[in-house]
């Protein structure tokens, strides 16, 4: 913390060379005129430590609000991570099992991952399921086009990944990230919709990550160090 002249007059600014998670002092806000809360009486709690420790009660409302201190960048990031809406976009048999991830038996939606949406305006995840031939690919770099910012790609199967059986022909994109970035693969043919959901976690790992934050708070299943 340093003081700066402007203009003839002392301005307090705050620096910090590194960016991480605010710190906040260890007291409560107190209003500039006494008298206008409570009556002018004294506050029963003037420490954040004996607010949270507060019997606060079983109604939110009526209740103090807790203090998270936290950048908004890695709220909006932890956000984002878990609220994934995929666009509504299959190619071929992929496409199948992708549906199958949505459905009651799999219900891809309890790990925070959104019924797919038909709209590019409305989505921020494309998942591209199946073999992606060249009179397509035109349509779909539009559908990539119009998604809104950020967003990110996720190649579910074979064929999506590298061409696939279909590598040879004249007709077939040899892997649609030579027209598109993609962030994960998703091996098969075609993957269990187990696969897909796991892609997506990887995703929401990933989305947490990008900013080299939240690495201590791991998506889905993950491997023991060592192992």
């Amino acid at each position: 913390m340093e003081v700066k002249k402007t203009g003839g007059k002392d301005a307090l600014t705050t620096t910090n060379s590194k960016r991480g998670a605010i710190v906040l002092p260890n007291t409560t806000w107190t209003p500039a005129d006494p008298e206008a809360y409570s009556g002018g009486q004294p506050a029963t709690i003037d420490h954040l430590k004996e607010l949270e420790f507060a019997d606060k009660g079983d109604n939110g409302r009526w209740g103090a609000l807790d203090v998270v201190p936290a950048n908004a960048d890695l709220l909006l990031d932890f956000l984002r991570a878990n609220s994934l809406w995929p666009l509504l976009s299959g190619l071929a048999c992929c496409a199948m099992e992708m549906m199958s991830a949505a459905t009651v038996v799999n219900d891809m939606d309890r790990f925070n991952m959104f019924p797919f949406r038909a709209s590019p305006r409305q989505a921020d995840v494309l998942i591209v399921a199946g073999t992606l031939t060249t009179k397509m690919a035109g349509p779909l770099i539009r559908l990539w086009e119009q998604m809104p910012e950020p967003k990110w790609v996720v190649a579910m199967g074979d064929c999506t990944c590298s061409g696939g059986r279909y590598k040879r022909s004249y007709a077939t994109v040899e892997g649609i990230d030579r027209i598109m970035p993609v962030d994960v693969y998703v091996p098969g043919c075609p993957p269990r919709p187990e696969g897909l959901i796991y892609g997506m976690m990887k995703l929401q790992q990933l989305v947490l990550e990008r900013r080299g934050q939240w690495k201590d708070r791991k998506v889905g299943p993950t491997v023991p160090d060592g192992v």
